[in-house]
């Protein structure tokens, strides 16, 4: 078999065997097929796509070229889900101690902060003591004694994904459904989670911007789960305004404790409880509606707060911080930004503000980048809200002082005032089933 012929196949707008596929991927990860010839063979997919079954073969030969976690010693159906990533966005803190509340087993491998989005990990981190890193061995005990375990990934789950991404991000050819959507669900397939619930954010904070192309990236993920043997589904919901009102590591934590203590932000509590409710669903343990209930009901009785601080406990952290925010990193500057003019905010350039967040230490602008957890942005506005001339729309954290009036650059551009009134739109936008069927 030679690589040469395999581009010229795709490039014509063939589609490739099993084989060939699994030819590209392993001699790529070998080093024997040079970069130049792996960007020749991903920039015909880009142009000229894959089908279904190319798709899901690509996903998994991805996901077999590395580690893959043996769950099956671990009780129950083991549920997860995946975020595409947003501003804001600590569902899974959220929904995984309410799914262990309820007796399902949550073995979460969550990853770092990309770009304008935050990290799990890095928000786990925030907590005082909080371990991440487990070996697989502690990462199920840990699962087995306690119901609930979060961690990084490990270097060698799916490494093939990692290897490709890579030359991706330096070839033009990222925006691909089927390259994306392989690309993440090899990494769940290799996670070795029996069930899999996608979060598939659009709008401005999210990585597809539009509604059509959110529910085209859905749908091809739902179809690789089906068609390797894994039952998924997908909600598709509403990035164009970041989620909750805080964006940075400690200060989302603290918000994960208030929604958790029942007290959270409203549009945090609709996205969490829903897809918490889903998963339960997944598991099989009753209808949406009865696993709509169990999740209030965790939340309500105090068993979801008290799985999170056994959660945090287990893994070294300080559970102190659930009852005692002063103990999380402290900023050394704060700066209100300030309404300029009166009127409703219109929109929320939520990909922006993201980037403000970055800026302030909050996130990463290169891999060696060492982030300052006590760094981010807490909004007291969010769009459709009344501002008025000189009131704080956000208040700014940072241990930079020279960042702040970059970062208020950014949110100036990112909020936009409007005269008139503007209606919020849905949060859940759309509810895609396990035979790719949506419903609005």
């Amino acid at each position: 078999m030679r690589m040469y012929e395999i581009i010229e196949k795709k490039r014509d707008g063939f589609e490739l065997s099993l084989d060939e596929i699994n030819f590209f991927i392993t001699e790529y990860c070998n080093n024997s097929i040079p970069d130049y010839q792996a960007a020749a063979l991903l920039m015909a997919i880009f142009l000229r796509g894959m089908n279904e079954r190319e798709t899901a073969d690509l996903t998994n030969v991805m996901a077999n070229s590395g580690d893959r976690i043996d769950l099956s010693s671990i009780a129950g159906i083991k549920v997860d889900k995946h975020s595409t990533g947003g501003v804001g966005d600590k569902t899974t803190l959220i929904l995984a101690p309410i799914v262990a509340a309820c007796g399902i087993p949550v073995a979460k491998m969550s990853g770092r902060g990309l770009g304008h989005t935050g990290g799990t990990i890095d928000k786990l981190e925030s907590i005082p003591g909080f371990n991440t890193s487990l070996s697989t061995e502690q990462f199920i005990d840990n699962v087995k004694s306690i119901g609930i375990s979060i961690a990084g990934q490990t270097g060698n789950l799916a490494p093939a994904d990692k290897k490709l991404y890579a030359l991706r991000d330096v070839t033009a050819t990222v925006n691909n459904t089927s390259l994306i959507a392989s690309s993440i669900m090899s990494k769940k397939l290799a996670s070795g989670a029996d069930r899999i619930v996608l979060d598939v954010k659009t709008g401005s904070g999210a990585f597809m911007k539009t509604f059509e192309d959110s529910v085209e990236l859905a749908k091809t993920m739902v179809k690789i789960g089906k068609n390797t043997g894994r039952k998924t589904i997908a909600v598709v919901t509403d990035m164009d305004i970041p989620l909750g009102f805080a964006v940075g590591n400690s200060l989302e934590i603290i918000e994960v404790i208030d929604t958790l203590k029942s007290k959270g932000p409203e549009d945090l509590k609709v996205v969490s409880f829903e897809l918490a409710a889903r998963m339960l669903e997944l598991s099989g343990i009753g209808n949406i509606d009865e696993c709509r209930a169990r999740v209030s009901n965790a939340v309500e009785s105090g068993k979801a707060l008290s799985k999170f601080a056994e959660l945090i406990e287990n893994q070294g952290g300080n559970k102190d911080v659930i009852n005692d925010s002063t103990l999380f990193p402290q900023p050394a500057y704060k700066l209100d930004f300030i309404c300029e003019k009166p009127g409703y905010i219109q929109f929320m350039k939520t990909d922006q503000i993201g980037i403000a967040s970055l800026v302030l230490g909050a996130g990463r602008e290169t891999k060696e980048s060492k982030i300052d957890y006590s760094a981010g942005i807490m909004f007291n506005k969010k769009t459709g809200d009344r501002v008025e001339a000189g009131e704080s729309v956000a208040v700014l954290y940072t241990n930079r002082e020279e960042t702040l009036l970059h970062a208020v650059s950014l949110l100036k551009e990112a909020v936009v005032i409007s005269e008139l009134p503007h209606e919020r739109k849905p949060l859940i936008l759309a509810y895609i089933d396990s035979e790719g069927n949506i419903k609005k």
